[in-house]
């Protein structure tokens, strides 16, 4: 068994088992960092594929906005947030262990760069292409269905996250669409009668 395949391994089972983690535990800080971590293993087993620009833009877009998403998820579901800011020592330590686990995962990379044999060609390269451009070519040509499929799921759970919103809160004033779509004309206008009446007189 190679160091690089050991690292492949340890890189999977600690991208596993914080992805279980999001979503069994309780806190959302812990959730959160452990979601970081998820996503920086995420992107060492896309480096030991030789796939950098996907690794890079994983660790500089998730990882570097999962904080700010994660904030705007609390404000959006109205969670009362003060008790977490003020137990911030006790998630300390969780930190620590999500830090230490991603400098460990950083220098088992350091390693497998500095035993990895030469690479082929690059394809980009060999195709007269810039990297980004026959990245994009490839993306769109070759892996269509694919894309539109993470498209469509990401889509998902953007309209899913709309109804976690719509909770019923005493003192706010809400719409309900369904009504709205059910109201008759009657119920909108009134029709009223009543005798026409000159200017100056005096109404009965």
């Amino acid at each position: 068994m190679t160091f690089e395949l050991v690292c492949f391994y340890f890189f999977g089972a600690v991208a596993a088992l914080a992805a279980l983690a999001v979503i069994s535990v309780k806190n959302p800080v812990v959730a959160a960092l452990n979601l970081v971590l998820t996503f920086f293993s995420m992107a060492c087993v896309w480096l030991l594929a030789q796939a950098e620009f996907l690794a890079v833009a994983l660790v500089l877009v998730y990882v570097g906005a999962v904080m700010v998403l994660f904030l705007f998820v609390v404000m959006m579901l109205d969670v009362d947030f003060a008790p977490v800011r003020e137990g911030f020592v006790r998630f300390l330590p969780v930190g620590i262990v999500v830090a230490v686990v991603m400098l460990v995962e950083m220098l088992m990379m350091i390693g497998v760069r500095s035993l990895q044999v030469p690479v082929s060609a690059d394809p980009a390269a060999l195709a007269g292409m810039s990297n980004m451009g026959w990245l994009g070519r490839t993306l769109f040509r070759d892996f269509l269905l694919p894309f539109e499929v993470a498209a469509l799921i990401l889509t998902v759970g953007l309209i899913a996250a709309i109804p976690l919103t719509l909770r019923k809160r005493s003192g706010i004033k809400t719409q309900n669409p369904g009504r709205q779509v059910m109201v008759k004309r009657e119920d909108r206008i009134r029709l009223v009668k009543m005798d026409a009446v000159k200017k100056g007189e005096a109404t009965p």
